[in-house]
């Protein structure tokens, strides 16, 4: 069968990559077009229609500031769609550009699925009336998902969360020594974000704590949709490593984390590394999202767990003394560590195993050869 799958960002990419693998297995004559990242292209053996790359806006300043390039890519993508008339399109979170992509879709007619749910239950709730007139089917990956799609009557299965496909099956490939790090001082993780905009206003105060904490080496697990430059230019002259496209191993040497707001909150918690989530947007931006977000936690980990496992430092807490307080807190001896790694372990048992990929590939393509 031919699939179309839009994923806008690197987190998507990763699920969806891991999801074309399982795909490819299920349907052995599967045939892909596809918007999103490297690692889509290394599973698919093909070159994404549109990288993430130039797809990643974040804010809603900054998405009208791009708003000329966001509806190119919008006629560009309904284009390609229409063209290649796939049995299925699938959508991987990336809410603003994918809810109109599957009302066109449903309007030409197309099945489309829904993989790792936009956070409806947040903010814009009433965007669950377009997931339900417009999807088949929702595949969520966290457990409060699939009570909240089910109590509006959206068609949905819960999967499982395929970060743990993508944790199980790592290996580390790489020394220390291949880092260039010193072996002597610990380390704590930089996790800036994989988007521009994040970069440049969360990573300034996260390196503000290089200088307080000397006894630690500072390793920004970085991504290869930045450059290597602009990481430099805000890096300066500071002792700070980086490591590009190896978060993973990154993390499991690092003895805490300072982590954007994002996917990468949970993945740090199922390494079982001490965290403090950092989040900081445009000043507008966060004024209009603080009014329209009805959740009392930005970190999975939170929301998962219902309760603050992991402390969040969003907009003008996220300063140098109060991440000098946190990460002092979760470092080796700290007051948090010990009970932050057991509320760990209690949150893996309710995120569940392996096999999500696989779940979520096979229940599509039963669903599309019964269609």
């Amino acid at each position: 069968m031919k699939y179309f799958i839009i994923a806008g960002e690197a987190s998507g990419d990763l699920h969806a990559s891991n999801l074309i693998k399982a795909l490819k297995s299920k349907d052995l004559d599967a045939n892909f077009q596809f918007w999103g990242g490297d690692k889509m292209e290394e599973m698919a053996q093909q070159t994404a229609l549109k990288h993430i790359r130039e797809l990643a806006f974040m804010g809603f300043v900054e998405v009208l500031q791009n708003l000329n390039s966001i509806l190119r890519n919008i006629k560009l993508c309904k284009q390609q769609i229409k063209e290649y008339n796939p049995d299925v399109l699938i959508l991987v979170d990336y809410p603003g550009f994918n809810l109109k992509m599957a009302k066109f879709a449903h309007q030409e007619g197309l099945k489309v699925f829904y993989y790792i749910s936009p956070k409806v239950w947040a903010w814009k709730q009433k965007r669950v009336f377009q997931i339900k007139e417009n999807v088949d089917r929702m595949f969520t990956i966290l457990p409060f998902e699939t009570s909240f799609y089910k109590s509006f009557g959206v068609e949905v299965d819960y999967i499982g969360n395929p970060l743990m496909d993508a944790i199980e099956k790592h290996q580390m490939d790489e020394e220390k020594e291949a880092f260039d790090l010193d072996d002597s001082r610990p380390i704590i993780a930089l996790l800036p974000g994989s988007r521009e905009q994040e970069l440049k206003r969360i990573l300034p105060d996260m390196l503000s704590m290089v200088l307080e904490f000397p006894n630690h080496q500072f390793v920004i697990a970085a991504t290869n949709t930045l450059s290597k430059e602009l990481y430099s230019q805000l890096i300066g002259e500071l002792p700070v490593k980086m490591v590009f496209d190896k978060t993973y191993n990154v993390l499991e040497k690092a003895e805490a984390a300072l982590v954007t707001s994002g996917t990468a909150t949970l993945e740090t918690a199922l390494l079982n590394i001490p965290q403090v989530v950092c989040y900081k947007a445009n000043s507008a931006s966060y004024t209009i999202a603080k009014n329209l977000v009805n959740i009392k936690y930005i970190s999975l980990v939170n929301l998962i767990m219902d309760e603050e496992i992991v402390r969040e430092l969003i907009q003008h807490d996220l300063n140098q003394k109060e991440l000098k307080q946190e990460l002092n807190a979760i470092l080796k001896g700290g007051r948090k560590r010990t009970k932050m790694l057991a509320d760990y372990s209690e949150m893996r048992k309710r995120v569940g195993g392996a096999g999500a990929s696989e779940r979520g590939a096979a229940l599509m393509f039963n669903y599309l050869r019964t269609k």
